[in-house]
């Protein structure tokens, strides 16, 4: 913005030919070129033969306190018809610019004017006029007049000067423009917090001040300190200038969260963000564990562990880890398998969503009774899943029936014993074992001795029951036969026992001769 405030100053100097200056001095007066600016002299001098000068320092009448000086310089005398030339000079006493110079000069009688330098803007009644846009500081501006007098006597004139001073202020008029970018990860998990980045920029020009972002979380968003909105401070933004702010939020819940920021600055600057949205999710584990329902002891036993991520999020380092029976015995396991005591472990590394992984481990089971396996699995941001199967060890009694004759061959008259043996090899005890035997014609039954009680009746011989044969253990019974007729003779035993579903037999063949 401009302020002009004139200040017209009226200065007229009269001079009149054939008189001296008012200082009376002599020394001959400088002729710098007509209409050029030259340096400024303090005292100006008087013409060289002691013409008429005069001279005027406005508005305080002091060289040293004026604004401006102007001066006129003639000859003293000069012929009827001779050429008269004088001079008008201008001075800038300031360290200013001076406006609008303008110099009048009005001319008396007895002049013929031929000309001046600079030319002279024509004027309806006779003055001649000057005019000079800007005078520099301390600068002067020459003018001189040409012309001849018209007859004897004295050639006068007056000299009038006026300028205008100019005070300039400016405003400079700016115009700040805030810009917003809000910036937040497309996918997160649940778990994971949310890092939102915002850059606030003065795209205008001038500065903008008292700079502040606001954000209002969607629903199920919250900041660190459980807050629902954040404002951040970004001070003042100078033209150009950009600022990085963030924050971290955190998801209460797998979901989509859109939602846009604002900025606000002093006088009444504002910005909005484009839309972000950021998906969070979440892994979800299921874990199954399969194996038989039931298996004979000393066998080995299979289970098969599958994990499954039924979420719609990665579960990253994602750990499988099995505990074994106590008393088992670990034989062998998937590849990746590590075991360590009781434990064997898996490191599967990351499960995309929809996918599984399936592990086994075998052991020998312990015993008889049942056996409760169980498994843990867990990842980055999921749930820890158990799964337990249980297999029922079973044992079953394997009987092995031995019959052995001593001697063999036997003449008739002497006796044979007939050892009879019995093993459960098996994993269970068998109970109400029975043994019965049957004596072929030409043998006489003699005596018996066992872990039970023997009764011979006709041609056989049955024991009382034995009540319970654990898994390893061996009994015998012992029967003597004696040798009644000759011939190839066959001894028989059968045994049963509630285990059995069918009779264990065994026959053995003995020579009896004269």
């Amino acid at each position: 913005m401009r302020f002009t405030r004139p200040a017209v100053v009226l200065a007229v100097l009269s001079l009149t030919t054939g008189c001296v200056s008012s200082d009376g001095s002599a020394a001959p007066a400088p002729q710098p070129a007509a209409g050029q600016a030259v340096p400024v002299a303090r005292q100006a001098p008087p013409p060289a033969d002691g013409g008429s000068s005069g001279r005027l320092a406005y508005p305080t009448g002091d060289v040293s306190t004026s604004a401006v000086l102007l001066e006129k310089m003639a000859p003293a005398e000069v012929a009827v018809g001779q050429p008269l030339s004088y001079m008008l000079r201008v001075t800038n006493l300031t360290d200013m610019t001076l406006q609008n110079v303008a110099v009048t000069d009005r001319l008396g009688g007895n002049f013929r004017l031929a000309s001046t330098k600079p030319a002279s803007a024509p004027a309806a009644d006779g003055a001649l006029r000057w005019s000079f846009a800007t005078l520099a500081p301390r600068a002067q501006q020459v003018i001189e007049v040409f012309g001849a007098a018209t007859g004897p006597g004295q050639v006068s004139g007056c000299a009038e000067i006026t300028y205008a001073s100019t005070l300039c202020v400016t405003t400079l008029v700016v115009e700040p423009r805030l810009e917003l970018v809000k910036q937040a990860p497309a996918e997160v998990l649940a778990c994971d917090p949310i890092p939102l980045r915002f850059t606030v920029s003065n795209r205008g020009s001038g500065p903008a001040r008292d700079v502040r972002i606001t954000d209002q979380l969607p629903d199920g968003l919250l900041t660190q300190d459980g807050l629902k909105a954040f404002t951040l401070d970004a001070g003042t933004l100078a033209a150009g200038q950009s600022r990085e702010l963030s924050v971290s939020v955190q998801a209460e819940r797998p979901g989509t969260y859109v939602n846009r920021a604002s900025a606000a600055g002093a006088g009444g600057l504002t910005a909005e963000s484009s839309q972000v949205s950021t998906r969070v999710l979440q892994p979800v584990l299921q874990l199954v564990k399969e194996g038989p329902r039931r298996q004979f002891a000393g066998r080995s036993v299979t289970w098969t562990m599958t994990v499954t991520n039924t979420g719609d999020g990665p579960a990253r380092n994602l750990v499988l880890e099995d505990t074994l029976p106590a008393g088992s015995v670990f034989e062998r396991a998937s590849e990746g398998a590590k075991a360590s005591g009781n434990r064997v472990s898996w490191a599967l590394g990351t499960l995309e969503p929809k996918g599984s992984r399936k592990v086994e481990v075998t052991i020998k089971a312990p015993g008889i009774g049942t056996l409760r396996n169980s498994a843990t699995a867990r990842a980055d941001c999921a749930a820890a899943v158990a799964a337990v199967a249980e297999t029922l060890i079973e044992g079953i009694p394997a009987i092995l029936l031995e019959v052995v004759d001593d001697p063999d061959p036997i003449e008739l008259g002497s006796t044979v014993t007939y050892m009879i043996t019995v093993t459960n090899q098996g994993s269970a005890t068998d109970t109400n074992v029975r043994v019965a035997c049957t004596l072929d014609k030409g043998m006489q039954y003699v005596s018996s001795t066992g872990p039970t009680t023997g009764t011979a009746s006709g041609g056989a011989v049955t024991f009382a029951p034995l009540g319970a044969l654990a898994p390893k253990q061996q009994v015998s019974w012992k029967i003597v036969v004696r040798a009644a007729e000759e011939g190839d003779v066959r001894f028989g035993v059968q045994l049963k026992s509630d285990k059995l579903t069918r009779s264990v037999d065994e026959t053995e063949a003995t020579n009896f001769y004269r």
